[in-house]
């Protein structure tokens, strides 16, 4: 994961760090850029050793969105140019939604269009203070992606979406934590820190237990109360027989701290 051109990957055990890395163009989103991110979305989620992956960009911003210049510069080409980066961006968030590893998106600045949408797919979203959040897509002319439809309605309600999507609204960090979009706002000299912690203390928590959440958030609005129920039990039961499972029980019992593994969550 060292040929990337427009991003970088740190590894450190368990822990992934992403950054993207085009300062000089607000980390737009161009054909590069989201076929490399798709790319190491998908080399996070094949790899059962991960635990944690974060998620940031360089420079004032998280991400200004689709890169226009890049589109207005495809022409008449421009539907094949979108086609082939939201198949890649849509590679990316599906990947990072259904990976076993928790995703933190750390939002060091503004955040826009496709941008916004990347942030939002965080298991868990951390931002500085200094960080602002907008649509910015009707603007264009053009309609959300990348997940905006889909994550924005079950994070904060239907009119609420609508608000900002049609409206273009620009939310501070404050105001995008009071909505419910964000788990925390920190410091901006302190985010990376904040993030670095919690991937640590999640590096050290059970993959297989966080990924069984992960899954069972992932379809509970699909499911009926039955269908879910049946799936939660699943899901018990698996954690309940795994290396994880016992040995988070026995620490429990033996008011000791859990020393849990790497070995992979499995699938359901």
């Amino acid at each position: 994961m060292n040929e990337f051109r427009t991003i970088t990957v740190d590894r450190s055990g368990p822990v992934a760090r992403i950054t993207l890395n085009r300062p000089e163009a607000a980390n737009g989103l161009d054909r590069e850029l989201g076929r490399e991110l798709g790319q190491v979305a998908s080399y996070c989620a094949d790899d059962p050793e991960l635990k944690v992956v974060v998620l940031t960009g360089s420079g004032r911003f998280f991400c200004a969105g689709g890169d226009l210049k890049a589109m207005a510069a495809a022409g008449t080409d421009v539907g094949e140019h979108l086609k082939a980066l939201t198949d890649d961006l849509n590679d990316a968030v599906s990947s990072f939604g259904r990976m076993d590893a928790l995703l933190i998106t750390a939002v060091n600045g503004v955040a826009a269009g496709a941008g916004f949408s990347l942030a939002m797919a965080g298991d868990l979203v951390v931002a500085a203070d200094t960080a602002s959040f907008t649509m910015a897509y009707t603007r264009a002319g053009l309609s959300p992606d990348v997940g905006a439809s889909y994550y924005l309605p079950r994070l904060i309600g239907l009119r609420r979406t609508q608000d900002l999507m049609f409206t273009n609204r620009v939310l501070s960090a404050a105001e995008a934590l009071d909505w419910g979009l964000l788990h925390r706002v920190v410091p901006a000299a302190d985010l990376a820190a904040t993030v670095d912690e919690l991937a640590e203390t999640f590096a050290a928590g059970s993959q297989v237990a966080n990924a069984n959440v992960k899954k069972l958030l992932l379809v509970s609005s699909s499911h009926t109360l039955e269908e879910q129920l049946t799936r939660e039990a699943s899901f018990i039961i698996h954690a309940a027989e795994s290396p994880d499972g016992r040995e988070g029980i026995d620490a429990f019992l033996n008011k000791r701290t859990p020393n849990f593994g790497h070995s992979a969550a499995g699938r359901h």
